[in-house]
C-alpha cells in the first residue's frame, strides 16, 4: 500500500501490521483532505468542492481527485456512488492508491495493493479558464494491464496537455478503476440486487466521463470534444464505451491503441457467471442468490480475493480478463455491433505495434529464472503445433499449417522471434478486419507502429529482442513512461538506461500532435488528409506507419506482411 508523491518528495510504505495499515490509510486520507500548507498552487472549483494542485513546467496538475465514493463494504460490487462534497480546498498534489491487484505482467506491474479506496482521477492542463480564451479538447486516458493490474501514476500527461511543439493543447484526464474480480464479477446474489452489475470497472470509467461532463470546463476543457483512449486493456475498455448505450454522449472520439484486433471478441454473460460461481465456491461462499451469499462475498478481505484471483506471475481461472457482454452495460458482441452499425458513432483512430507479442515472450522469460532462459527450438515447435494455445484463433488453438508458415529458417533460427510473429500476425489481421468494418460507418484512421529501437523497460535477457513491442509506444505520448515501479527503460542493444534520443523525440512530437489534433477535430492531421490518410474498406486504403521517418503503406502490403490470407480463415470474431 502506498501514498506516493508525483513530485518525488516522499513515499510512504507501511506493511507490517494492521495498525500500520490503519495509520497509512489515515495518512493518505489526510493527504487528500484540506490543503493547509499549499497556498501557491492553482485552485479549481468542482461540483464536489475546491481542489488545489501544483504547477510544473507550465502544466497545472491536479492529482488524486475522488470521482466516486470508496467502493468498500456494502459498496463492493455496486455501481460507483457519488462523492460526499467537501469543504475547503482538497489537496490534489499526490497520486492516490492504485486499485487492488496481485498479478504483474513481467516488469509491467502495479504495485500490488489491497486498498479498495482507489477511485481517483488526475487532471493535466495548461490553463484554467481565467488564463485562456478558448476551451481545449479533452483526452481521457484509460491505463492498460489486462484489466487485472496497472495504475494511472506512471502516466505523466504533461506533453499531451501542452500538445508538444506541433499539436493542440489539451486537458488530459487519467484514472484508476476497479480491476480483476473487483472490476468484473458476476454472481446470482449480487446480480439480483436491482442495480447495474458485472462490469464495475466499465461503470467506474463512465463515472469519470460524467465527472468530465460536469467539471472539465473548470479546468479549461470542452466537454463537447472528449476523446477517450487507452492502450491494451485500455483499448478494450475504450471499445466498451463505443459499444455501450450508457456511454452515449459522454465521448466524441475514440482511440484504440494496441489494438482494435484485441477487442473483436468479449466473454459472454454465461462465462462470467460460471467464473463467479466457481470463485464463490473456492471462497467458501454459497453460489445461490440469497443475501447470505452476498454478505459472505462482501465480507471477504481484499487479500483473500486476490489470493484466489491469482499469483504475482499468473492470473487465475475466475476472472474474465476483460469486460463481458452483460446485455445492458455492454448489450452485444463487438462483431455484431460493427456489422450491424449498432454502436456510438464517432471518429476512431486505432492500430498496434509491429511486434506486439514480444511482450508475452518477454514476460515468459522474465519469470523463467533466475537465471532467465529464452525459448528453445523444441519449445517453439510445441507452441506452433496444431492445438497449441492461440488467443486470436478459432477455438483458442493453433490451426494446422502454422509451423510451415513460420519456419525457423525464415527468422534467423530465432525461436522467440519466429513465435512472436506466429502469435502477433493473427492479432494484426483481426485489427485490419475490425477497422475495415468501421471505416464505411465513421471517420477512421489506422496506424502501424514499426519503429524497432526505442528503449524498453524489461531487463536485458538472453535472446530477448523487444523490437516494436507491446507498450513500447506509450513513452512517445507520456513522458518517461516505464511500465510501473519495477520498470527502467533500457537501450535494446546495450541494456543501459536511457531516455528517448533526438530522433525519437521528434517521432514523439509527431505522435503527440496526431493524438491531440484528433482530440480537437476528429482528424489526426487537424484538417486535410496528410500525412495521415483517412482509412477505407479497400486493399488500396492506407495505414499510417509510425517509424523514423514516417510513411504510409497500403492494406494490401499490410496483409501480405502479416500473412492475413492464411490467418483470415482461422480467426475468431
Amino acid at each position: 500500500m502506498q501514498c506516493t508523491s508525483y513530485k518525488g518528495a516522499r513515499k510512504v510504505s507501511l506493511r507490517h501490521s494492521l495498525l500500520a495499515s490503519s495509520m497509512l490509510l489515515a495518512f493518505c486520507a489526510s493527504g487528500a483532505a484540506l490543503a493547509k500548507n499549499n497556498n501557491s498552487g492553482p485552485v479549481v472549483t468542482t461540483t464536489d468542492g475546491k481542489v488545489q494542485g501544483f504547477t510544473k513546467n507550465g502544466v497545472e496538475t491536479f492529482l488524486g481527485i475522488p470521482y466516486a465514493a470508496p467502493p468498500v463494504g456494502e459498496l463492493r460490487w455496486q455501481p460507483p456512488q457519488p462523492v460526499k462534497r467537501w469543504k475547503g480546498k482538497l489537496d490534489a498534489t499526490e497520486f492516490r492508491s492504485n486499485c487492488p491487484q496481485v498479478t504483474g505482467l513481467g516488469a509491467f506491474a502495479g504495485p500490488t495493493s489491497i486498498n479498495e479506496d482507489c477511485l481517483y482521477l488526475n487532471v493535466f492542463t495548461t490553463g484554467t479558464p481565467n488564463k485562456i480564451k478558448k476551451k481545449k479538447p479533452v483526452i481521457v486516458w484509460i491505463h492498460g494491464g489486462g484489466n487485472i493490474d496497472g495504475e494511472s501514476n506512471d502516466y505523466d500527461g504533461s506533453k499531451l496537455a501542452k500538445g508538444g511543439p506541433n499539436g493542440t493543447p489539451t486537458v488530459v484526464v487519467t484514472m484508476n478503476y476497479r480491476l480483476g474480480l473487483f472490476g468484473t464479477f458476476s454472481h446470482p446474489a449480487i446480480n439480483k440486487e436491482g442495480h447495474l452489475w458485472g462490469n464495475y470497472g466499465t461503470l467506474d470509467q463512465q463515472a469519470v466521463l460524467r465527472w468530465v461532463q460536469r467539471n472539465i470546463s473548470a479546468f479549461g476543457g470542452d466537454p463537447s470534444r472528449v476523446a477517450v483512449g487507452g492502450q491494451s486493456a485500455g483499448a478494450y475498455d475504450t471499445a466498451t464505451h463505443v459499444l455501450s448505450p450508457l456511454s452515449s454522449g459522454l465521448l466524441s472520439r475514440a482511440i484504440f491503441q494496441s489494438s482494435p484486433g484485441f477487442f473483436s471478441v468479449l466473454p459472454s454473460k454465461a462465462d462470467a457467471l460460471a467464473r463467479g460461481k466457481n470463485f464463490a465456491t473456492a471462497a467458501g461462499c454459497p453460489t445461490g442468490s440469497g443475501k447470505k451469499a452476498a454478505d459472505c462475498l462482501r465480507n471477504l478481505s481484499a487479500a483473500r480475493i486476490l489470493q484466489l484471483q491469482g499469483t504475482p506471475n499468473a492470473d487465475g481461472p475466475f476472472t474474465t480478463g476483460t469486460p463481458f457482454v452483460d446485455g445492458t452495460i455492454i448489450p452485444r458482441t463487438p462483431e455484431k455491433a460493427w456489422t450491424t452499425g449498432r454502436f456510438n458513432k464517432m471518429p476512431v483512430m486505432g492500430g498496434a505495434t509491429k511486434d506486439e507479442l514480444t511482450f508475452l515472450t518477454g514476460i515468459s522469460e522474465y519469470f523463467s529464472g533466475p537465471p532467465q532462459t529464452p525459448m528453445t527450438a523444441d519449445q517453439f515447435a510445441a507452441a506452433v503445433s496444431e492445438g497449441a494455445p492461440c488467443a486470436f484463433c478459432t477455438g483458442g488453438t493453433m490451426p494446422a499449417g502454422v509451423a510451415n508458415k513460420y519456419k525457423l529458417s525464415a527468422y534467423d533460427n530465432d525461436p522467440m522471434i519466429a513465435y512472436e510473429r506466429a502469435v502477433t500476425d493473427p492479432a494484426k489481421c483481426r485489427e485490419v478486419h475490425v477497422l475495415q468494418l468501421m471505416a464505411p460507418q465513421v471517420p477512421t484512421y489506422a496506424y502501424d507502429f514499426t519503429y524497432p529501437d526505442a528503449p524498453y523497460y524489461f531487463p536485458k535477457m538472453p535472446g530477448f529482442k523487444p523490437l516494436a513491442a507491446h507498450t513500447i509506444d506509450i513513452q512517445f505520448l507520456f513522458d518517461n513512461w516505464h511500465g510501473g515501479q519495477l520498470g527502467v527503460n533500457l537501450d535494446q542493444e546495450t541494456g543501459q538506461p536511457r531516455e528517448l534520443n533526438k530522433k525519437e523525440t521528434q517521432l514523439s512530437d509527431q505522435l503527440v500532435a496526431a493524438w491531440t489534433n484528433f482530440a480537437d477535430t476528429g482528424n489526426p492531421n487537424g484538417s486535410g488528409n496528410s500525412p495521415w490518410p483517412k482509412f477505407a474498406a479497400s486493399n488500396n486504403a492506407k495505414y499510417f506507419v509510425q517509424d523514423i521517418p514516417l510513411s504510409t503503406t497500403t492494406v494490401k502490403k499490410f496483409r501480405n506482411e502479416y500473412k492475413c490470407n492464411f490467418w483470415d480463415k482461422h480467426l475468431s470474431y
